[in-house]
Parts: structure tokens; C-alpha cells; sequence
């Protein structure tokens, strides 16, 4: 388990639940509750919300928070148990029969490695020893289709049905954890109908197509309708019944209740069991669904993290209606070519206000959604993403479509079988089952991310070679896991069985499997190159097949009873299959999901914070260089005075709004525009309109700019487009800085440096259009420099070149982040193009040396997956950076010594030596350490040399899609051949060059085959 936080969600959750914050929507309330109870294990101040750390060696609340996790993983694990021994016992002894210890032993075995089986799958362990929803999510699923089946063993009984209302109450619960849990209700329609009615093939649809229809009614009619419609109810009571916000909210809640009741009463009074039960259930699933009450609750307490502030009825819906996220079509949509037909501005954006002394919705904008029509209409859409390019553009690439090239209805299919299907839900699958190459994100290449087996002949037969010859950091990955489909061939023995023997439970199952696996993929309609891989989404279908698992030992005993009598085949088939599945999987999987020595994300969350300024504001950008920030501060109380903005929220007015408040020690943010500018949507986005009359070299004050930007004047908008716009008249800024008298006094330059500075502040903003966040950025730089640059500003060295609104050249690198300064060095050396600004090389080796910590990364038994080691590539490029630096300045020794701290902090285990190595390596050549630099160089070329060989013995549609990693991988060798033989190093170079000569014919021959590759394409490509 790991001691600490986690990349991804947990930073967010650990931080929410440990003061009660609100976190991303839909939220998770019930869950962020229990583990609040959890934290205050952690003792010491942990009931009021004191700082709490938590490290190797030190126990905190995060600890106990992640052991929420591991505990509701194991009590999955136990209900998962119970749930195959129901299933086997109704193979082995069916009915009222009694088992005898063999069949008793047959049982238990079955349960035994199905239950172990899920306990080491790939997914499940990944989630359940972390703060996220993952692991008690399986729970809410294990523990709800376990009651089902506890119904169906008591349903002739007088009280049986309330184990339908306890469902129902834990469907609502789950609802407040993870929505998941909703996708066991159609196998409990299944269960219902073979139980209680004579069984057909008509019925057996009906009663699939009324548990289609009960989960539509809870995930719509119960989750959003009731938010809607007292959101609706609220709006009308405010604003025509003159009442007070939240009355018409109260009044729809009342009258929901009294509808309820009213039925309950009726249904009692007439005998209509089968409505009473229904209400019940229906009461019992909005009590559970009532968690979410503490998300409002705590909204209005106006929390340090308030995601979506649902302190309101109509805030609230956007909450749970992921309005922040957007939606998807499902049955009818656009393809990514389709033109809008119209615009849908129906929707209305409000904000509560008060006027005249009377609480009122005001609205602040339209919701605006495309209407398509026609024969931009399609069924089914699965190529509907047209908002991104990077999307569009892998339509094309995978659809193999040119550029002018309509898509037609067979390659919307082919998208939806190869990629939604089996790329990103039976890869997932197989990963569990079967086995995984490596954990680096891929888009279907033979090298990244496929699911593989382990026996080389299907291996190669599926395009991916010899994974064993690799070059490093790929065939001895901690997740290149080979399960050679022992886990996958019982399974598949389990369903045989089941279904040959009791087709009704089969079917259960099978429905079960269905819906979180398949069904999951077809409802969430996933876009490519997602963020993240998505596997923890299927992790119900990784359930249910564990039970196939389990059965599976009882036909293997029942084989091996052929070959000896007794109670020996029993044992044999239980020992032969624990150690073929369970035991395997455990053995193999053991070390890329042991987090017992990891923390990382607290280290990067340390670090980053370390480098900022007192009273700083830092601008950083998704989950993994924010999460963590939140969490050291609101849990463990480190750097609370430095304002944190996640430019990914920095579109959405709610989140602007809040910059206006002070958070913890950190003091409200410095704005020039007020909340009318950026209210609803208001400047969602500004183009820049050239004036002739404007000369193209003036550059003009960002104040006045912003100023004129945020006008209500008609005469400074844009009359050309419909409805009059603001927009930007010119790009070129000035904005107010220091004098060099005050710099020296800030401590912000050095005397002796104020002759190689420029005090004149000026740049280009780089964007024709600048959305909602640049303009945030605009407006904030604008409010800093006119007050005087009292504000350090700092962004987050992994932002996009355009977050950081064309200031480039006035950034300083400071360790792993960039402040920016109100002046620019004027002979700045640009020894690293990859650097904007300059570098701060004092305080950036201080940082390195003396600061920074690693997060078992200096370990040699610590395994750090994809994501983590995206946050090493940070510390090695910016750290080479800082080295040849250090080395312009003359100050080889320090250099030297900011290499090795890297080298020694992150480990050739921790992170095999690829292409941000070479950075290392040529640092060390550039520093004159040239056997340090030969060292590291021999390995790189060797790695490069293992991926090219391995590469040329793959087919040729696999060369052609690795064509681009073998010419980088060439690039790098004459790279170093290059800074070898410059630092003198001609030996090595010479060696370099005569492999890269005897490489050359291969590489040629892969560039060829890319070629052909692209040459066989459509038309136009």
C-alpha cells in the first residue's frame, strides 16, 4: 500500500476528505466521508483538521485514507468469495442438498482461487492500495450482486424482499461513491425474473429490457431529474413567486417526499405488494443518494477546494450532471465531419444575485450546443469528435482516410470494433487475464501497451515480436507480465461448465459481465489518446470473469476424478489451479504493484512548492502537477501562503471567481476584470481583430488593453459578428516593472548583474484567440505589474508554451519551475533552446542540492509506472539544463555535482535510461566528466541498438508503424557520436559510428517500409 498520496485523483480526494472539501463532479461524497472517519485514526490534530504527515516511517492520515481502500479491496474480495460458492454450490449440490466434505472441498476451492484470482488482477490491485474510488467502488458491486444472490436463496421467505430494499439503499450509496454500482441492476432484474417466474425466451428478453429500464430510471430520473427539477422549481419560486433562494428547491423536495409516502400508504392499503416494494426501494435509493447533502453543505462553507461550487440548486446540477466534462451522443450524433445544422440556445446560465433587496436568478449566459441535422446525422456515432484536432487527426490516421475524405457508416464501425472495443475495453481485459507487454500508454503500436501472453510464437503471430529482446526499460519492465492465458483458459473452462449446467446462473453472469465490460465502452464513447488508460473503468467485468474463474476448478477436479477416485482430485485441482492463476498472478505482478516505499507525488508536490517565492501564485495544468500541490498543503500544512491555479479550470467562471478569496495563508488573487467579465459566459473567448490604423511594432499597456477588452462599450467591440463582441485591437504588451535599484533591493538581481538586464518589459501575446483561461492569465499579469510585482508569479515548467501568454523571455527558471520577472537579461546565452528565458543557477542548484528529495526514486526496488516517470523526464531535462548552465558560468564542478545528484535520486530502475538520459549524458561531456558521460553513453546506444534489432524482426506493418522510434532512436546514437567526439571522447565516438554503419541498412530498409506503409494509402494522402 502506498504511505502516502498518489498521482492522479488521490492528491484531490486525500485533500477533500480530509477537511471535507468538494471535489471534481460528479463527486464522491459518501466515499470522502468514510474516509474522513478513517484520517482521524491518524490522531494528533487529525479531528480538526491539523497538519497530518504522512511518509515512509511516518503514519498519517493518508496512510489511513489509502487503508480505507486496501480494507473495502478485502472485503470485495469476501463478498466475491461468497458469491462463487453460492454459484458453485448450485453446480455441486444443487437445491436443498447438502454437501459431503468432497463437494464441501470442491466449494471452497472454487471460491478460494476465484476470489485470489481478482485479488492479484492487474486492475484491482492497482486501485485498491490508493485513495481512489476504484476499490470501494468493487466493494459497493461485490457486496450488492452478493445480496442479490442472498435473496435468492431466501426468497420464498416472509421478510425475503427486504434484502431488495437493502439493494436499493446500497445502489443509492454507491450512486455517492462511483456511478459504476448502477450496472449491477440489470443482472438483479435477471435474478428477480429466474426466481420468481416460469422461464421463456420472451420473458428472459422482457426481463433484461425492464433492468435496462430500472438502471435508466435511477442514473436519469432519480440522479439528474430530481437535481433538475428542483433547480427548476427553485428558479420559479425565486424570481416569480419573489421567495428566498433555495424555497422552491425545499418545496419539490417536500412534494417528492409526500408523493412517496402517499404511494407507500396506498400501495399498503390496496395489497399492491409489488408497488410497496418498488417505493420502498425507490425511498430507499434517494435516502442513499441523500449524501450528496454534504456536498452542498460544505460548498456554502466555501471550502479551499470547491470544485463546480454547488452551493446552489442550479450549480448543484451542473455537479452531477458532469456539466464541466460534456457529453457524449450515443444513439444519434455527428461524425467528426459532419457541419452543424443549427444552434441549440435553449440552456441558460445563471448566477444568484440580489436586486433590490430580493434574492434572484440573473441569467449571465446561454448554453450553446450544435444541432445536427439531416445526413450530418448518423447512428450509433462512435468518430464524433470534431472539437480537437489532434482527434481528427487520428480519425483519419486509423481510419486510413485523406484528408478530404468523408467517413462512411463501416469505418464508424471499424473505430468502435478495433479501437473502443478492443483497444480500450478486450486490451484492459487481457491485461488481467492473459498478460501485459509494458505500462506505456500506446495507440496500437506493436511496442506499447498491448496486451501479450508470454508464449512467443501467439506473441509474434499478434505482430509484437520477441518482447524478451527489447531494449531496456521495455523487456524488463516491471509490468511486462506474462500470465501465458492461464487465467483466461480457466475462465473460459468456468463458463463452459456454468453454462452446461445451470444456464440461468450463466446467464446472470454473463448479463453482469455484459454491462460492466462492453456495455461501459459503448456508453462512455470514448475519443482517442485519452489522458490516462482507462482500465479501472472495466474493473466489474475483471469481477465477473473471476467468477467463471472459480467454477473453473470444479470441471478440472471433475476431469481429474477420471484419473483417480477420492477425495486426490479435489486437492489436486485446487492446488493445480491456485498455482496456475492465483499464485502465478501474485508472483508476476508482485513488484509493479508494491507501493510499500513510494512517494513520489509528495516528493514532486514538495519540491515544486520549495522552489516558489513567499505569497507566491503558481499556474500549473492538470491532475498530476496539481493534485499533489493541494494535498500537501490541505493535509499536511506545507506551504499553505502560495496560491495555487490549475489553468485547466481557469475556463470556467466559477473557478475564476474563486481566485477573488483568500485560501488558507494565501492572499486573494490580483485581477483586473471584475466578476461581470467573467461571469456565465462572458469572454469564453476574445479574437484579435487587426486595425490598419494600429501600427503593427506599438506596443501598448496591458492594463489598458485588459481595460478596453473588459469594456461594456459598444464603440470597443466588434459590431461584425451578429451579436456585438469584445475583442483584442493589438498583441504587442508593455506592462509596468521595477527599477533596478528596487530589483537589488528585492533581492531579485544581483548589483553587479543590473548592467546585463533591461528593465523594459515587453512582449507579444503569441494566439490569434484567447480563451477564458489566457485571458484569466492576461488579467492577472496585468493586476501584478500594477501593483508594483509584490506577487512572485510562478508557472509550472510542464505548461503549454501558450499558458504562458508570450512573457517567455522574462522567465527564470528556478529548480523545476519558472518565475516570471519584470526584467530580461540582454546577453543571455542560450546554451538549452528548450528553455525559455534564462536560468537562475544559483538557486536552482541550492534547490537540487540541498531541497530536493526523490520519492524512492533513488532506490533500487521501487517500481515507478509510466505517469511517474513522466515526472523524472522534469528532473532530468531541467536538471541538464541547470548543468550546462552551471558550466557557461565556469562552474563545471557544480554541474557535475547537480548530474550526480540526478543519477543517484533516479535510479536505472527506477527509470531506464531512454531518451532524456542523452540530456544527462551530453551535460556530463558539456561539464568535461567524460567517464561519466561514456558510461551512461554506452548503455543509451546499446538500449537504441536492442530497439532497432528488435524492431527489424517485426512484420512489415509493425516496422512501418515503428518507423518514427527507430529514426529517433538513430538520431540519438549520431547525437552522441557527435558530443562524444566534440568532448574528445573519439574512441567512443568511433564505436558509436561504426554501429550506427552497421545499422544502416535496416534503418533504411524500416524508412522504405514506412514509406510503401504510407504510399498504399488513399488518394490524397
Amino acid at each position: 500500500m502506498e504511505p502516502t498520496v498518489s498521482f492522479w485523483d488521490c492528491g484531490e480526494f486525500l485533500s477533500c476528505a480530509y477537511k471535507l472539501e468538494v471535489g471534481h463532479s460528479p463527486g464522491a461524497p459518501f466515499f470522502m466521508m468514510v474516509q474522513r472517519v478513517f484520517s482521524l485514526m491518524a490522531g494528533g490534530g487529525a479531528a480538526t483538521g491539523a497538519p497530518s504527515v504522512s511518509t515512509l516511517g511516518t503514519v498519517g492520515a493518508a496512510t489511513y485514507i489509502n487503508f480505507l481502500s486496501a480494507l473495502t479491496s478485502a472485503l470485495s474480495i469476501l463478498f466475491l468469495f461468497w458469491s462463487i460458492t453460492h454459484f458453485a454450490k448450485k453446480l455441486v449440490a444443487p437445491g436443498n442438498i447438502e454437501p459431503d466434505n468432497d463437494q464441501t472441498m470442491q466449494i471452497m476451492g472454487a471460491g478460494l482461487v476465484g476470489a485470489l484470482a481478482y485479488t492479484f488482477s492487474d486492475t484491482f490491485w492497482f486501485s485498491a492500495v490508493e485513495a481512489e474510488v476504484y476499490g470501494t467502488s468493487s466493494f459497493f458491486t461485490a457486496i450488492t450482486f452478493w445480496a442479490v444472490l442472498k435473496w435468492e436463496r431466501a426468497a420464498d421467505n416472509k421478510y425475503a424482499d427486504r434484502w431488495l430494499v437493502l439493494i436499493a439503499y446500497l445502489v443509492g450509496v454507491s450512486v455517492c461513491v462511483h456511478l459504476l454500482n448502477l450496472l449491477t441492476i440489470p443482472a438483479v432484474a435477471m435474478v428477480y425474473y429466474f426466481r420468481k417466474f416460469k422461464v421463456d425466451l420472451k420473458g428472459t428478453i422482457l426481463a433484461f429490457i425492464v433492468g435496462c429500464v430500472v438502471l435508466a430510471f435511477v442514473q436519469f430520473g432519480i440522479i439528474q431529474y430530481i437535481p433538475k427539477f428542483a433547480s427548476w422549481f427553485d428558479i420559479y419560486f425565486t424570481n416569480i413567486m419573489g421567495t428566498s433562494f433555495d424555497t422552491g428547491a425545499i418545496f419539490f423536495l417536500c412534494l417528492v417526499t409526500a408523493i412517496l409516502v402517499g404511494l407507500l400508504f396506498l400501495a399498503k392499503n390496496k395489497g399492491w405488494y409489488v408497488l410497496h416494494v418498488s417505493t420502498l426501494c425507490t425511498i430507499f435509493i434517494i435516502i442513499g443518494y441523500s449524501a450528496y447533502f454534504s456536498a452542498i453543505i460544505r460548498s456554502r462553507a466555501d471550502v479551499p477546494i470547491d470544485m463546480t461550487n454547488p452551493d446552489n440548486p442550479i450549480n448543484f446540477l451542473d455537479y452531477v450532471d458532469r456539466e464541466q466534462f460534456g457529453q457524449q451522443p450515443l444513439l444519434f450524433g455527428q461524425y467528426f465531419t459532419s457541419s452543424w445544422t443549427g444552434l441549440d440556445t435553449s440552456g441558460k446560465l445563471y448566477t444568484q444575485e440580489k436586486v433590490d433587496g430580493k434574492d434572484r436568478y440573473m441569467q449571465v449566459g446561454k448554453k450553446i450546443e450544435a444541432e445536427y441535422d439531416g445526413d450530418q446525422k448518423h447512428f450509433f456515432p462512435r468518430i464524433y469528435d470534431n472539437n480537437e484536432a489532434n482527434h481528427v487527426n487520428f480519425y483519419r490516421q486509423y481510419l486510413n482516410l485523406g484528408p478530404n475524405d468523408e467517413p462512411t457508416g463501416l469505418d464508424n464501425m471499424k473505430y468502435f470494433i478495433g479501437y473502443q472495443m478492443d483497444w480500450m475495453w478486450w486490451r484492459y481485459f487481457m491485461w488481467n487475464f492473459a498478460g501485459r507487454q509494458n505500462d506505456i500508454e500506446g495507440q496500437g503500436d506493436p511496442q506499447r501497451a498491448n496486451w501479450c501472453s508470454g508464449i512467443t510464437f501467439i506473441d509474434q503471430l499478434r505482430g509484437l515480436g520477441d518482447t524478451d529482446k527489447m531494449g531496456s526499460g521495455m523487456s524488463d519492465n516491471d509490468a511486462h507480465n506474462k500470465l501465458y492465458f492461464l487465467p483466461f483458459i480457466l475462465g473460459i473452462i468456468g463458463i463452459i461448465y456454468q453454462f452446461n449446467r445451470n444456464k440461468k446462473d450463466g446467464i446472470i453472469v454473463l448479463t453482469l459481465f455484459f454491462f460492466t465490460g462492453a456495455a461501459i465502452g459503448i456508453y462512455l464513447n470514448m475519443p482517442p489518446l485519452q489522458p490516462r488508460e482507462r482500465d479501472y473503468a472495466f474493473a466489474g467485468c475483471t469481477y465477473t470473469f473471476t467468477i467463471w474463474i472459480g467454477l473453473g476448478v470444479i470441471l478440472v477436479a471433475q476431469w481429474l476424478r477420471k484419473l483417480t477416485n477420492g477425495p486426490l482430485a479435489t486437492y489436486g485441482a485446487i492446488a493445480i489451479c491456485f498455482l496456475a492463476v492465483p499464485a502465478l498472478m501474485a508472483k508476476v505482478e508482485w513488484a509493479d504493484h508494491d507501493r510499500s516505499h513510494k512517494t513520489l507525488a509528495r516528493a514532486v508536490a514538495f519540491n515544486t512548492l520549495s522552489c516558489c517565492a513567499p505569497n507566491a501564485v503558481l499556474f500549473t495544468f492538470g491532475d498530476n502537477q496539481t493534485y499533489p500541490l493541494w494535498y500537501i498543503q490541505e493535509v499536511e500544512g506545507f506551504r499553505k501562503d502560495v496560491r495555487i491555479i490549475n489553468t485547466s479550470l481557469l475556463g470556467i467562471d466559477w473557478y475564476v471567481d474563486q481566485l477573488n478569496y483568500r485560501i488558507n495563508d494565501a492572499d486573494a488573487v490580483p485581477m483586473i476584470w471584475k466578476k461581470k467579465d467573467y461571469i456565465g459566459d462572458h469572454h469564453n473567448y476574445i479574437s484579435y481583430m487587426k486595425d490598419p490604423r494600429i501600427p503593427e511594432d506599438k506596443y501598448f499597456n496591458l492594463e489598458e488593453i485588459c481595460a478596453f477588452m473588459n469594456s461594456d462599450d459598444p464603440s470597443k467591440k466588434d459590431p461584425r459578428r451578429g451579436e456585438p463582441m469584445n475583442y483584442m485591437p493589438a498583441k504587442n504588451f508593455f506592462v509596468n516593472t521595477l527599477s533596478k535599484d528596487s530589483l537589488i533591493d528585492r533581492g531579485l538581481v544581483h548589483a553587479e548583474d543590473t548592467g546585463r538586464i533591461t528593465t523594459e518589459m515587453k512582449f507579444v501575446y503569441p494566439k490569434q484567440t484567447a480563451y477564458k483561461s489566457d485571458l484569466a492569465i492576461l488579467n492577472i499579469i496585468a493586476a501584478v505589474a500594477r501593483e508594483g510585482w509584490k506577487r512572485p508569479l510562478y508557472f509550472d515548467a510542464g505548461l503549454r508554451q501558450g499558458d504562458y501568454g508570450g512573457t517567455g523571455d522574462y522567465l527564470h527558471m528556478e529548480g523545476n519551475v519558472y518565475r516570471l520577472m519584470p526584467f530580461k537579461y540582454t546577453d543571455a546565452n542560450k546554451v538549452n533552446p528548450q528553455v525559455l528565458g534564462s536560468i537562475n543557477t544559483e538557486k536552482s542548484y541550492d534547490l537540487y542540492m540541498n531541497k530536493f528529495i526523490w520519492g524512492g526514486g533513488e532506490r533500487n526496488d521501487v517500481y515507478f509506472d509510466e505517469p511517474n516517470r513522466h515526472e523524472f523526464v522534469t528532473y532530468r531535462m531541467d536538471g541538464s539544463f541547470i548543468a550546462n548552465q552551471l558550466t557557461t558560468e565556469g562552474k563545471k564542478d557544480k554541474a557535475i555535482q547537480v548530474l550526480d545528484k540526478i543519477m543517484a535520486g533516479i535510479t536505472e530502475h527506477s527509470y531506464a535510461y531512454d531518451y532524456t538520459a542523452y540530456f544527462i549524458a551530453a551535460a556530463y561531456y558539456h561539464a568535461g566528466a567524460l567517464d561519466k558521460g561514456g558510461k551512461l553513453t554506452e548503455k543509451l546506444v546499446r538500449n537504441a541498438v536492442d530497439d532497432v534489432n528488435w524492431v527489424a524482426s517485426l512484420s512489415d506493418d509493425g516496422k512501418a508503424q515503428m518507423a518514427d522510434e527507430v529514426k529517433q532512436q538513430f538520431q540519438i546514437m549520431q547525437s552522441l557520436s557527435s558530443t562524444a567526439y566534440q568532448a574528445g571522447d573519439s574512441v567512443l565516438a568511433k564505436s558509436i559510428y561504426g554501429k550506427m554503419q552497421a545499422l544502416g541498412p535496416k534503418v533504411k530498409d524500416l524508412l522504405n517500409t514506412k514509406g510503401g506503409a504510407r504510399d498504399s494509402g488513399g488518394d490524397d494522402q
